[in-house]
């Protein structure tokens, strides 16, 4: 339901010293060009620009108690005019001010108020640096001022159609101190430029062109950025921006920066400007004389807001406008539009009985508008019907559409389940139930307790920590939606981390996984250390990464929907978002993550299950590809390939680790990552120490490190299967057909030597099968006991011989043989 606007008067300047002559002074016809009120609201300050008699002036008006000496100038036409009413910040005391009163030649008089005693003033400065020079916009910024000044030629007599680009950007501060005023020095933001409009906010500057400037310069605007030293040029409509940073002061010519910019700019048409005006929000609100309503953002992006109604707008039809919080308030014709900035839909259009209303400062009160008429000072507020402020009317739709998806995705049922079903079927208790125990939870902090049912009682007793945590969550969110900028971040970073936790904690399905998606897109630094805190990931006291999460925890990391059940949407699986995390925050951690990973899978899941995520695609292979994704490749990924790859510890992944290192020639930890892993298996001995001799073979790189390399060398591999290996990978060399190379690269026998001496002397398998029987302590063992029987003749012929015979020379054997 639309909110209702309210009118009520909050002033009839009765409080307002010297309230009568002001009420005289807004009635009699004299219409005020000019009304600003002081930050703190006890002061108005009226500008007059009408001409004699009463001369050109400004008047203060202070509210009663707080008395004082008056404030009231005045000048005669042929002086120079006043341009500027500034309110700057004073570091005297927290929250004062000074008032900059500023003349169109320059000088700039400093007022202070002090309570029962009045104005005063403070100190009287001169501005610019040129005596002819002649100021023609003015805004503040803090305890600086901004201001578009002429400079005229110094020839008097010169056409000044051709000196269209005389006029100058400067910034000055302007310091307020127990020692009196002191204005810094002038700093030139752009010189050699057309006449601009300068309006502040709170860190931008933005340089409106004015509406007598050539139309090739009427066709952009620009935004200073003075912390960053940066320029920005835009034309919104045709979504031109151009960013130049200003290192010098040769860089702010205003014909120089538009150099590269000059032919993209001609073919454009001019902006249409009625009125301009900053937003508290720091954007620069634009009204065309269509009548539209425009945003430009600082970094020069444009959004339409509205369509003001009544045709296009008279070039003296004045357009005020104000934006109060999320709203802005837009008087046109004595009608007054109610429009919200961000969906730019019109709350509320009021006709107006008054004939001139000036908006007005509402400090603490960012709900509420304060308009200044003839008859008073009046507040618009924003009356919300009762309904509209029960929140628990929304959170029981919210749970029932919650319920309703969760049995969604649990029924056997074809038949889609709505809302309305839900409510009606009188079936599912659970949602009914909860959604009874939160309206009277939100109740009890706006109004009576109201009786709960016998039933909910308890389940209310028993889900009080989670109300507790919900309502902490609906506090931390109005929090972020209310805070300063300079807070936001941190309650971003909350946010987050509860968000991730209760994801991590409900069933991780596609929509969760997709919304965590877009959490760790949105916010990255927030949701790394969200993942950090779920998982409670730190380094003990040797340095290395332990974490310390629950097996449920593990379990949605790496049991949640794969790469193949989510699609090619964009969403990746919770692993590769956190692997991703740690790829960009803390590159060093990733190997030992994919450690601890596999740790867990180890004990959680049976070797090659394919309920695991081992049982699909192994973990390493899954991180890689998270490398892989990045769009630069850089020497630190090879690094990071290298140390998943041998984090994994499994045969394929170490070997490819190790023709990655030859690849690269690093040959020193080509040696002690065959040192380290081949002691993993004896397979893997075999495959590294084969790929190590075929390299030994084609080169000398790894000859200072033989005597490691021999060391490795299987027990199963005899000297011809070494010099097979070896005769299969030298190299083909056509240039030197010599038996003897001069280059003295080539693999000599020498070299191969001590490896070939150490696999011959070594003892063969099958003496080794034999080593415990030759290691008896008795040997030979002892001659069983004859048994005395006569033997037959052949027998008597296969009986051994007498121990004479015996001997030990093979050729004794042949010539018995041949005996």
């Amino acid at each position: 339901m639309k909110p209702a606007g309210m009118l009520r008067q909050v002033s009839d300047f009765s409080d307002f010293s010297r309230g009568h002559w002001l009420q005289e002074l807004l009635c009699r016809g004299e219409e005020p060009s000019h009304v600003q009120s002081s930050p703190d609201g006890q002061h108005l300050l009226v500008l007059q620009k009408s001409r004699p008699p009463p001369l050109p002036r400004v008047v203060a008006f202070q509210r009663h108690g707080i008395g004082g000496a008056d404030l009231e100038r005045n000048w005669q036409p042929p002086q120079p005019a006043l341009v500027g009413l500034l309110f700057l910040q004073s570091p005297l005391t927290w929250g004062s001010w000074v008032l900059a009163i500023v003349w169109e030649h320059g000088r700039t008089e400093v007022w202070h108020f002090v309570v029962a005693v009045g104005w005063q003033l403070l100190q009287t400065l001169e501005l610019c640096q040129g005596a002819r020079a002649r100021i023609v916009s003015v805004c503040s910024q803090g305890a600086s001022l901004v201001w578009c000044e002429e400079r005229p030629p110094l020839d008097a007599h010169s056409d000044m159609s051709k000196c269209a680009f005389r006029f100058c950007v400067c910034s000055r501060a302007l310091e307020v101190g127990e020692q009196g005023v002191r204005l810094g020095t002038v700093r030139i933001v752009l010189h050699n430029s057309p006449e601009y409009q300068v309006l502040a906010s709170p860190q931008h500057i933005f340089l409106v062109p004015a509406a007598a400037s050539f139309a090739t310069t009427s066709k952009f605007l620009l935004v200073w950025h003075p912390e960053k030293a940066k320029l920005t040029i835009t034309a919104p409509s045709a979504g031109f921006v151009h960013r130049k940073v200003l290192h010098s002061s040769s860089e702010s010519d205003f014909r120089k920066l538009l150099l590269g910019s000059v032919g993209l700019l001609s073919g454009l048409a001019p902006l249409d400007i009625h009125t301009s005006a900053v937003s508290n929000s720091g954007g620069l609100l634009l009204v065309s004389t269509k009548g539209a309503v425009n945003m430009v953002e600082p970094d020069g992006t444009q959004r339409h807001v509205f369509d003001l109604e009544g045709g296009p707008l008279a070039q003296g039809s004045p357009v005020q406008l104000k934006t109060f919080g999320s709203n802005l308030a837009c008087v046109l014709a004595g009608v007054l539009y109610l429009i919200d900035q961000n969906s730019g839909r019109l709350i509320e259009k009021k006709i107006l009985s008054m004939k001139e209303v000036h908006f007005l400062e509402s400090p603490g009160e960012e709900d509420s508008i304060q308009l200044l008429t003839q008859t008073g000072i009046y507040s618009f507020s924003f009356s919300k019907p009762e309904d509209s402020s029960r929140p628990e009317l929304c959170l029981v739709e919210m749970v029932f559409e919650e319920a309703c998806r969760y049995y969604q995705r649990r029924s056997l049922s074809s038949s889609k389940l709505t809302v309305e079903k839900l409510k009606k079927g009188g079936v599912f208790q659970a949602p009914v139930a909860l959604a009874a125990i939160l309206q009277h939870s939100l109740r009890q902090k706006q109004k009576p307790a109201r009786g709960l049912q016998e039933t909910y009682a308890k389940l209310l007793s028993t889900m009080s920590l989670e109300l507790q945590s919900y309502m902490s969550l609906e506090l931390l969110k109005t929090c972020v939606v209310c805070a300063p900028e300079s807070e936001v971040e941190n309650y971003c970073e909350e946010l987050v981390e509860q968000e991730v936790s209760r994801v991590l904690h409900s069933d991780m399905d596609k929509d969760n996984l997709a919304y965590l998606n877009s959490v760790f897109a949105s916010f990255p630094k927030a949701a790394w250390k969200a993942t950090r805190s779920c998982l409670q990931l730190q380094q003990n006291g040797d340095g290395l990464l332990v974490a310390r999460a629950t097996p449920e925890v593990w379990k949605k990391v790496l049991g949640g929907p794969q790469q193949e059940e989510v699609g090619q949407n964009g969403v990746v699986p919770l692993f590769e978002l956190i692997c991703a995390s740690f790829l960009r925050f803390k590159p060093k951690w990733l190997p030992s993550f994919v450690e601890l990973t596999q740790q867990y899978v180890s004990i959680s899941w049976a070797y090659s299950s394919k309920e695991g995520p081992e049982g699909r695609v192994p973990l390493y292979k899954r991180a890689l590809g998270v490398v892989a994704r990045k769009n630069k490749r850089s020497e630190a990924d090879d690094e990071m390939e290298l140390e998943l790859l041998l984090c994994s510890k499994r045969p394929k992944a170490v070997l490819q680790a190790l023709h990655l290192l030859i690849r690269l020639k690093q040959w020193q930890r080509v040696v002690e990552v065959a040192e380290k892993f081949s002691k993993l298996s004896p397979l893997l001995n075999k495959e590294i120490f084969t790929t190590l001799l075929a390299e030994f073979a084609q080169h000398r790189e790894l000859d200072p490190y033989l005597d490691t390399l021999w060391a490795l060398c299987p027990t199963e591999l005899t000297a011809s299967d070494i010099l097979t290996v070896v005769l299969q990978h030298l190299p083909r060399s056509q240039e030197d057909p010599m038996p003897f190379s001069s280059e003295g690269n080539q693999l000599t026998v020498g070299l191969l030597k001590p490896l070939l001496q150490r696999v011959v002397q070594r003892p063969c398998v099958q003496d080794e099968m034999y080593s415990d029987a030759l290691q008896s302590p008795i040997f030979p063992p002892p001659t069983p006991p004859r048994e005395h029987k006569i033997p037959s003749k052949a027998v008597a012929d296969d009986a051994p011989q007498p121990p004479m015979a015996r001997t030990s020379s093979p050729s004794a054997l042949v010539q018995g043989d041949t005996a």
